[in-house]
């Protein structure tokens, strides 16, 4: 009986077994990244919807737009937006869904979305500084 190139197969065995395991490390860090960055982009758009629930603020335009902005800039697309105007001084919470897309090597890309919520006390625009 002959041994010889036993060990090649079992190196190629183990070398293919390495590479789908990197392969699938790299497939879940993708996704984990934008992931991360989804609920980033929910949150900061949800941040800035809150305030212009009240009064612009600056924003120039309605909460919504102003969520859509900072979801864009967060590399996010805005998909609702729960943040109507509410001129009274009682407390809103704003909710927003964002989506992005994940590329994750070898199945193509995946759409990961987020919610993002906060509220604002338009009350506490009134209380100075101590």
């Amino acid at each position: 009986m002959r041994d010889r190139g036993a060990a090649a197969v079992l190196l190629l065995g183990v070398m293919v077994v390495v590479l789908l395991l990197g392969a699938a490390l790299g497939t879940v860090g993708a996704y984990l990244r934008a992931r991360v960055e989804a609920v980033a982009a929910a949150d900061a758009a949800a941040l800035a919807a809150a305030p212009v629930t009240f009064l612009p603020f600056g924003a120039t335009g309605t909460p919504a737009e102003e969520a859509a902005r900072f979801a864009s800039a967060n590399g996010a697309r805005l998909l609702w937006c729960a943040c109507p105007v509410d001129p009274s001084w009682e407390p809103r919470t704003v909710a927003v869904e964002v989506a992005r897309e994940a590329r994750l090597w070898p199945a193509g890309s995946l759409t990961v979305t987020a919610v993002g919520r906060a509220e604002f006390e338009p009350a506490l625009l009134l209380v100075g500084e101590e």
